[in-house]
């Protein structure tokens, strides 16, 4: 019996602690009587200055996972939109391939909401996607925002990546 309330009072503080407030938190909504939220969160991309996500995703409340069960784990759904708010200093930033910008556990341990920029070249512009990685039956739940680059005012620390034609692709001007 004092190893279920051991296990007991664990689960208490990990809860506790997973409904302490997000300094990046811009507001929530409620969504229904139980307490569930959705979540707004302002994701600055820590390499580009100038562009900021909104991050939106579901939060489950304490009575909601009393009644539900699966206690430690949160949707994998989000929405994501990145814009430029100002002038935008890119610095070093892989120019192929992804590179994740931000990461927060959905679950006790195995998933998380996590949010990856792509330097797309031949549009000249930044590809935002929100996924969430499990350890196992990856979801194919996401979202994409795209950040043109083309007539803003953009600085790159390293020099600009020479542009070039990437085959199926479409150049906007």
């Amino acid at each position: 019996m004092k190893i279920f309330a051991r296990i007991a009072m664990v689960s208490f503080a990990v809860l506790a602690l997973a409904a302490c407030g997000n300094r990046d938190e811009v507001g929530s909504v409620g969504v229904d009587w139980t307490g569930n939220d959705i979540s707004v969160e302002a994701v600055a991309d820590p390499d580009v200055e100038g562009v900021v996500c909104h991050l939106a995703f579901f939060n489950r409340s304490f009575i909601d996972r009393i009644s539900q069960g699966n206690w430690f784990e949160d949707p994998s759904y989000s929405a994501l939109d990145c814009s430029a708010v100002g002038p935008i200093t890119i610095g070093d930033i892989k120019t192929s391939g992804s590179q994740e910008i931000f990461q927060q556990a959905r679950s006790l341990i195995w998933k998380s909401l996590r949010v990856t920029r792509i330097y797309d070249p031949a549009n000249n512009s930044l590809i935002y996607l929100a996924h969430a990685r499990q350890i196992q039956q990856g979801s194919g739940k996401m979202s994409l925002s795209v950040v043109p680059l083309n007539g803003l005012d953009v600085t790159w620390k390293n020099g600009a990546p020479t542009s070039g034609a990437v085959s199926g692709s479409v150049m906007v001007q």
